[in-house]
């Protein structure tokens, strides 16, 4: 039997975008909240929940953009030139942010600006992702197996609003993250900004949900035509019952549950998109097998990953054990 070498990297390419959605989200969204929070104490507090993982978390980004190069070379071909301002501005974005990391403890008259850049990069970066996984959404143009169209054909109403809508759900992963990390008027202040945006998150969701299938004919026939609706229902009536769980962890003080609920939301997003699309990874025509390189290719590069993805993920879980528990005014890793 052969193996599909396609469907594999297909898979282990979603599962480093999720894992780096899921991990550096609520980094960024730690950044996005900042505003929210006057006293330089607690923004300190903030920013050390964050400070031994957040570079970490940014390897899973790297690994699916080096595995989308290797295994699909047409996407990634595809998608710089179509998607290159959102891309240069996110990569800008986290560069002012992980400088704000490095500089921000070890300075007193420019911190102001540090914070700025750490807030706003955050806010940039999150909003550049929106809008690039609305472009794809939204669909490239492919002739000849290269980019044949504008250098803003992914600007539209619909990725503004994804833009949008990830800056919602990043904030309320960071609000669950920082539930779990702090304690007293912090914890409290962030038990405060998750309920409206829940309750946001939740919008965004449904409109989410319907703007899609009503703009994409492909998507309103995988999931509203029979057999697809039943085998696909599962995923909507859990997004509402996890965010009701939500709301619920939200309303009595559920600490560790509460952000991992969180994740759930997303996951569940995550593979909507992939019911939606599959096999498509360049919407609306190409294939994952259109698009990939050759097997041999492939396959050199599988042995590699089977060597890496176990190493961070062991690194990874190590960190985050290391660094578990509350963090407190005056603690922290510098």
């Amino acid at each position: 039997m052969t193996i599909d070498l396609p469907l594999i990297w297909y898979f282990l390419i979603g599962f480093a975008v999720a894992m780096y959605v899921v991990m550096d989200g609520f980094s960024l969204g730690v950044g996005i909240l900042y505003p929210f929070f006057r006293d330089d104490a607690h923004r300190d507090v903030m920013m050390n929940t964050t400070s031994p993982v957040w570079d970490g978390n940014q390897t899973w980004m790297i690994l699916g953009g080096a595995g989308l190069y290797g295994a699909f070379p047409l996407a990634y071909a595809t998608f710089l030139p179509a998607l290159y301002l959102p891309l240069i501005l996110m990569l800008l974005s986290l560069i002012f942010r992980g400088i704000a990391f490095e500089f921000r403890f070890k300075s007193t008259r420019s911190r102001k600006w540090f914070d700025l850049a750490f807030s706003g990069g955050s806010m940039v970066a999150t909003f550049s992702q929106g809008m690039v996984l609305g472009g794809i959404i939204n669909g490239l143009n492919v002739e000849n197996r290269s980019f044949a169209g504008g250098p803003f054909d992914w600007f539209s109403p619909f990725a503004l609003f994804i833009g949008v809508a990830l800056i919602i759900g990043y904030a309320l992963l960071g609000a669950s993250w920082l539930i779990m990390k702090t304690e007293g008027s912090l914890q409290r202040r962030c038990y405060q900004l998750a309920r409206p945006l829940t309750i946001l998150m939740v919008l965004c969701t449904l409109i989410v949900g319907v703007w899609t299938p009503l703009d994409n004919s492909r998507v309103a026939e995988r999931w509203f035509t029979f057999p697809n609706i039943l085998w696909f229902s599962p995923v909507p009536v859990l997004v509402v019952l996890l965010a009701w769980s939500i709301w619920d962890g939200v309303t009595h003080s559920h600490e560790r549950r509460l952000f991992f609920k969180v994740l759930g939301l997303f996951f569940l997003g995550l593979s909507g998109l992939v019911i939606s699309f599959f096999p498509l990874i360049i919407p609306p025509d190409v294939t994952m097998w259109d698009a990939a390189s050759s097997r041999a290719s492939q396959l050199f590069l599988l042995i590699g990953y089977a060597v890496l993805i176990p190493i961070i993920l062991a690194y990874t879980g190590y960190s985050y054990y290391v660094f578990r528990g509350k963090v407190r005014e005056g603690e922290g890793y510098y």
